[in-house]
């Protein structure tokens, strides 16, 4: 490579260390090993968080495909053609980010050094990689297998990604990065997260250091999904790392590395730390691990911005097991109990409202400032926790906990790796971000949570009594389960589930704008029923007073207009 490539390449990572930048599409994932649940299943989350993401699931049926067929992919984010390649013999069930075989992909994007963050000029962009290896592949290192091979055939036209993966028995986190114009392909690195750990990323690439050992291979089970020439043969069970053969090398000739291989850290490499790596990205990984580990604390100044304080691990081992509920709750975070509780200071208002609009950053008197980017966002088109139980037959162990809008305020419905139809209210083409249907629960779910913006320490707890309730009783549903539940009664209780959720969100949505009208707060019962007197008259309703910190900045601002003269 000439040197002119060299330089410029160089200088580009020492102008990213200077701004502060969130990617456009910013997303969170938990993932959790099988000796790390409380019932042997794996879990991964994924908060697909972008402001143009509407929430409903993609679903492709699978089967045969003949000689000859081909695919044509359309960029995941802007739709736009992209390109056309062969189809294989036969592919797999997916619904929405979970295949037939109870392999489930999550993503989040950092994008990366310039110019290695928009890709190759041509070739397969990071959610077709998702979609094409669910169709494909059958468990994690199948899929590893798969993406790796597609972006060397066809080059990967994305930036930095970290992807989750999992299946009934194993859990993976997967980064890659593209060559940009310089070559054909990408680097990436994947490992096996250790049996009773948990690891996560949101936004920043994660894997520093890794063992580097070639993988052992051996013959793979036969593979109707992949002609015998590509996944004949696969790296063998012993194998937790995999990676690039010239992770390394593409690094030291463009000149961003020159020590030694022990040494080489993929993601200070390809994803340097700056400030907003850390505090709106490492930060929610932070949130996560503080609330399910023990001696997180340590690790709280390098969360809120200090790159010379204690790194966050990669994976840690929870202090209990983690349950299907747990994980959920997980999800649902805006840095309570840490300095970077959205809810206390002033910019919640009065109501403690743990929600700010964009932009992130902002300057006063000539010093900038930046409001926290926390696991739970107003802009979540939807969000899953995928849960694969290795005890069950595929069909009823694998299941799409499914939900959109605010991780806080959605509900988790279960949706059931190898259903043949999408409820109406998740379906595609069921509404869009430019129209409104009422049918569909994006659409439902963000009338309920803006709402709720309004008067939020109070109506949320109407929310979140309802949101349990249903989750609870999901939970119940599912777990008594056998293996001799058929596919086509999975796909009935999927959809049947579906419409109770929307049936319940439709009554909670009447109930908040009848008890929440106009500021005031009516009366409600145990049930949430509104009190009325004898003769059917509603009862005066409570008229909470502001916080008294929030009359005294409005006496601060404005008391001598408003000030009573006697």
């Amino acid at each position: 490579m000439k040197h002119s490539h060299i330089y410029p390449l160089a200088s580009a990572v020492l102008a990213l260390l200077l701004c502060w930048t969130v990617p456009a599409t910013a997303c969170t994932n938990l993932i959790v090993s099988k000796g790390a649940s409380a019932d042997g299943s794996t879990f991964i989350t994924y908060a697909a968080d972008s402001h143009t993401r509407y929430g409903q699931l993609r679903y492709h049926a699978g089967g045969s495909h003949p000689m000859g067929e081909t695919v044509k992919l359309y960029n995941y984010g802007s739709l736009k053609f992209q390109i056309e390649i062969p189809q294989v013999p036969y592919t797999y069930r997916v619904v929405g980010f979970i295949n037939e075989h109870q392999l489930a992909i999550g993503e989040t994007t950092w994008g990366g050094i310039k110019p290695l963050d928009k890709g190759n000029a041509e070739g397969i962009d990071y959610g077709n990689l998702i979609y094409l290896a669910l169709q494909r592949a059958r468990d994690c290192r199948e899929a590893i297998q798969v993406m790796a091979q597609l972006v060397e055939t066809f080059g990967y036209s994305d930036g930095g990604e970290s992807f989750s993966l999992a299946d009934p028995n194993e859990v993976w986190i997967f980064e890659i990065t593209s060559k940009g114009h310089f070559e054909k392909g990408a680097v990436w690195v994947a490992r096996r997260v250790p049996d009773g750990y948990i690891c996560g990323h949101a936004n920043q690439a994660r894997i520093t250091t890794f063992p580097q050992e070639p993988a052992k291979w051996k013959k793979n089970a036969p593979h109707p999904a992949i002609s015998s020439k590509h996944l004949e043969y696969i790296f063998s069970p012993e194998v937790e790392c995999v990676y690039s053969a010239d992770v390394a090398t593409f690094a030291r000739k463009q000149g961003l590395f020159d020590g030694k291989d022990a040494d080489f850290s993929y993601a200070d490499t390809y994803n340097p730390l700056t400030f907003s790596g850390l505090r709106a990205c490492e930060a929610r990984v932070y949130a996560m691990f503080n609330r399910c580990a023990d001696g997180m604390k340590k690790y709280e100044a390098f969360a809120m911005g200090d790159k010379n304080a204690e790194r966050l691990p990669l994976w840690v081992k929870p202090n209990r097991k983690l349950a299907v509920h747990d994980v959920m709750e997980l999800m649902r975070d805006h840095f309570e109990g840490t300095p970077m509780d959205m809810t206390q200071d002033v910019g919640a208002g009065p109501f403690h409202c743990p929600y700010r609009w964009r932009p992130m950053d902002f300057e006063v008197d000539g010093k900038k400032y930046v409001h926290e980017r926390a696991i739970s966002t107003q802009q979540t088109g939807f969000s899953f926790v995928a849960q694969c139980r290795s005890w069950l037959p595929n069909h009823v162990g694998g299941i799409l906990w499914f939900g959109v809008d605010d991780t806080y305020s959605t509900c988790y419905c279960p949706m059931f790796c190898a259903i043949d139809s999408v409820p109406l209210c998740f379906r595609e083409g069921n509404g869009s971000m430019s129209k409104y249907s009422p049918t569909a629960a994006f659409w439902l779910f963000n009338r309920v949570s803006n709402f709720c913006y309004l008067r939020y320490d109070a109506m949320i707890q109407d929310v979140r009594r309802v949101q349990q309730s249903y989750e609870n009783y999901f939970i119940s549903r599912v777990e008594w389960l056998k293996g001799d539940y058929t596919k086509e009664q999975a796909t009935a209780l999927s959809n049947r589930l579906a419409q109770e959720m929307m049936d319940g969100w439709n009554a909670l949505d009447q109930l908040l704008l009848t008890k929440y009208i106009d500021g005031n707060i009516k009366h409600t019962d145990k049930d949430g029923n509104i009190e009325t007197t004898e003769t059917g008259v509603v009862r005066y309703p409570s008229q909470p007073k502001y916080p008294d910190w929030f009359y005294r900045q409005i006496v601060n601002d404005h008391g001598t207009v408003l000030e009573v003269k006697e």
